[in-house]
This record gives C-alpha cells, structure tokens and sequence, in this order.
C-alpha cells in the first residue's frame, strides 16, 4: 500500500471512531530496518505515514513508538536491546519500552 491510502485509512477510522464520540490515539510504526521485507520503499512509506500519524493533529493524541524504540546509531532499525531477534518483533524489554513511552495521562 501506498502511504497516502494508508493515510486515507487511519483518516477513515479516526472519523469513524469521532462520529462515536471516542477519542483516538495514533501511534507510530516501529523500525524494521533490517527484517527481510524491508525495502527503500517499504521504509519511505513508514517514514512517510509516521510523520503524518506525528502531525497532522487528526489524532487527538500520539504516542511515538518509533521514537522510543530506535536503535540510537539508527532511527530506521529496532533498537538491539528491544529486538527479539527478527528485527520487527519487541522482546520482552521492548514491549516494557512501548508501555513507558505511553502517556496514561492521554486516556
């Protein structure tokens, strides 16, 4: 998919979600920098749509997964201390990173 459709399907929800007087948080698509299917332009659309889910202001709040859990020599791979092994998927500490990178107070 393209990053505008996936723009145009979190645009999707999120007025959905509104219509129902829910409030919606975004977050970001982690790194996967590094996983066999990752492309240049797998990673241009991540990057593409991350930057979107940050501001755009359609989310009524973000959490910034991508942020929180890149490598700190390289914001496009899983950092090693989070990674399970298979460059996509959080171990146990990640998903502890994940939880310590979302603001209770947006709820």
């Amino acid at each position: 998919m393209s990053a505008a459709q996936l723009i145009a399907a979190h645009r999707h929800l999120i007025q959905r979600a509104h219509a129902r007087g829910l409030k919606v948080i975004g977050a970001t698509l982690l790194p996967t920098k590094g996983d066999e299917l990752t492309t240049a332009a797998s990673e241009t659309v991540r990057d593409t749509l991350n930057h979107w889910i940050r501001t755009s202001g359609e989310y009524d709040a973000v959490v910034d997964f991508d942020r929180a859990m890149a490598a700190p020599t390289d914001s496009d791979r899983l950092n090693p201390a989070y990674d399970r092994g298979d460059h996509l998927h959080p171990n146990d500490a990640g998903y502890r990173r994940m939880a310590e990178a979302f603001d209770l107070d947006t709820l």
